[in-house]
């Protein structure tokens, strides 16, 4: 992914395209490290893969099965369901990506993954020679309510605003899906609205939150309405993990992976101690009696662990037997559900995907799937990561130009910047002084070291503690006289503060902390296909 430096020519934000940040394995992925061919198929950037892939669905999807894929999903308009049908017609493919749901659609980094998913089904399709559509999976399984129901935004005066919503009664370990919002989501909204300035381009988007966050929904429902209304006008569909006919159709490949836990459960731990071996953690552990499977029974969502010939839920200690829990999953599909590590085998096996677009915990992930996909009857699809991009404002390239920081910079703690801030205007007769001192007394310190060896051997101890003592009394002196150049640069300091708020809240990357609407209430809806337009996919320079 090359950088784009270059401003929008109707777009006060730069938008600064960055390569993905993780683990040592995303590097290696991203650099086509021949050992990372044991973890993965193919390459993100090899047109040969696609290829490979492509033929690879077409044999599982033959005939009328992309009409059976197709049925599982339910286009919101009328040009996404004439997409899906030229899909099913020609012998298309899909680019999945996904995410839990986020309160409000949650950080940019879920905007992101959506137009990296539209970006490569767009290079994709010339290169296949079919129709390649980018599909969002909304993981509403999850049942982590406070994770999801969350979101972070910046103020009119630049001030970081955390909004939570509390959980409603019996929320936890629940699957989001489950979940009613209360009354309590009236005055959520409010609130994030009133954070947000008024904007010719605010009315619309105003509606389409209220829209899709009334009490009643669920999470999941409200984060498929906005987003897919903000993404209206692009190629993009989306599908709910919870849907009942998709669950259903699941079921075959939940089934097989209860029949199949302990051998799963063996090459998934082959898998960890190979990347070990190469010198990569593993993010997911893979638990002794662990199954890939949740299961919601009165206590929540939990995890099956094997026991005898049957399964114990995690938390409540139920043990069901094989047949018992098939027989109510076959009657409640919605009970049984994948972990993160069957989630993506569901997903291929249900839809044909050529390529899925992860962050870099998900490429991490995916890292130790193979296996598993291929324990299935599957070629797992290529990875793509998805585009990282840091959105600056004017205001914030000013501070960033006339303080001459980088973006990097700005990553670190605010008190190491401001440290380093005052130390470079530090008057060069002061830093000369310093200096100077602290060789005086090292120097002076060895030569009456020295001279008192004559004397008394034991005389070396006392003389270095004074030097120690000297030494840190000149430390503290130059605190000081930082502290003083500090509070001389107070405004500059705020300044460069705000640019942090801005770029890294809470120390993170912008895209993993800060709403979308803080900048489409601002910039209004074209943001979106300026990001689109400068983000770029590994088949650019091949087959775009």
């Amino acid at each position: 992914m090359k950088p784009a430096l270059q401003r929008s020519p109707f777009l006060t934000p730069e938008i600064l395209i960055r390569e993905p940040a993780g683990p040592p394995l995303i590097r290696a992925y991203l650099e086509g490290e021949p050992r990372m061919a044991a973890f993965f198929t193919g390459g993100h950037g090899d047109p040969a893969s696609y290829l490979e892939k492509a033929r690879e669905v077409d044999r599982r999807f033959p005939g009328s099965a992309r009409g059976r894929a197709a049925s599982l999903l339910h286009p919101a308009t009328g040009p996404a369901a004439l997409r899906l049908r030229r899909m099913v017609e020609e012998g298309g493919y899909f680019v999945t990506t996904g995410q839990q749901p986020g309160l409000f659609t949650g950080p940019l980094y879920s905007l992101y993954k959506a137009l990296t998913a539209i970006r490569l089904a767009g290079a994709l399709e010339p290169l296949l020679g079919r129709p390649v559509l980018a599909l969002f999976w909304i993981a509403s399984e999850d049942h982590d309510w406070g994770e999801a129901a969350h979101t972070h935004l910046l103020d009119v005066r630049n001030d970081l605003r955390t909004l939570r919503l509390p959980a409603p009664g019996g929320a936890l370990r629940r699957p989001l899906h489950r979940i009613r919002l209360g009354e309590s989501i009236r005055e959520a909204l409010d609130s994030f609205l009133s954070f947000l300035p008024e904007s010719d381009f605010a009315p619309p988007f105003r509606e389409l939150l209220r829209e899709g966050y009334p009490p009643g929904r669920t999470l999941p429902e409200g984060f498929h309405t906005v987003l897919a209304g903000v993404l209206r006008d692009l190629p993009i569909l989306f599908v709910d993990a919870a849907n009942p006919e998709l669950k259903a159709a699941s079921l075959p490949v939940l089934f097989r992976e209860m029949e199949e836990a302990r051998r799963h459960e063996r090459l998934l731990a082959g898998t960890v101690s190979r990347l070990a071996m190469a010198g990569y953690d593993a993010p997911v552990s893979v638990l002794k009696g662990g199954v890939n499977l949740f299961f919601e029974g009165e206590e929540g969502r939990e995890r099956l662990y094997q026991e005898g010939k049957g399964f114990r839920l995690q938390r409540s200690g139920v043990h069901l037997q094989h047949e018992e829990l098939r027989s109510r999953a076959e009657d409640d599909p919605t009970l049984l559900s994948p972990n993160v590590l069957l989630r993506p085998v569901v997903e291929s096996s249900l839809l044909p995907t050529v390529a899925y677009v992860g962050g870099p915990g998900e490429v991490s992930y995916l890292a130790q799937l193979k296996e598993l996909f291929q324990a299935h009857g599957l070629c797992m699809p290529i990875v793509h990561p998805r585009n990282s991009a840091t959105l600056v404002e004017a205001k914030i390239r000013k501070v960033l130009d006339k303080s001459g920081l980088t973006l990097e910079s700005l990553e670190r703690p605010h008190h190491e910047l401001a440290s380093d801030i005052a130390r470079g205007e530090l008057p060069q007769e002061v830093r000369r002084a310093l200096g100077e001192l602290r060789a005086a007394i090292g120097k002076g310190g060895e030569a009456l070291s020295r001279a008192a060896q004559e004397i008394d051997t034991t005389l070396r101890g006392p003389i270095t503690r004074a030097c120690n003592t000297s030494f840190a009394a000149l430390d503290d002196a130059e605190r000081k006289i930082l502290q003083a150049l500090k509070r001389e640069n107070e405004i500059t300091l705020m300044q460069v503060e705000k640019a942090q708020r801005h770029l890294f809240p809470l120390g993170k990357p912008q895209e993993r902390i800060i709403n979308m609407f803080y900048y489409l209430i601002r910039y209004g809806p074209e943001i979106i296909p300026a990001i689109l337009n400068e983000f770029h996919v590994a088949l650019d320079d091949d087959s775009a």
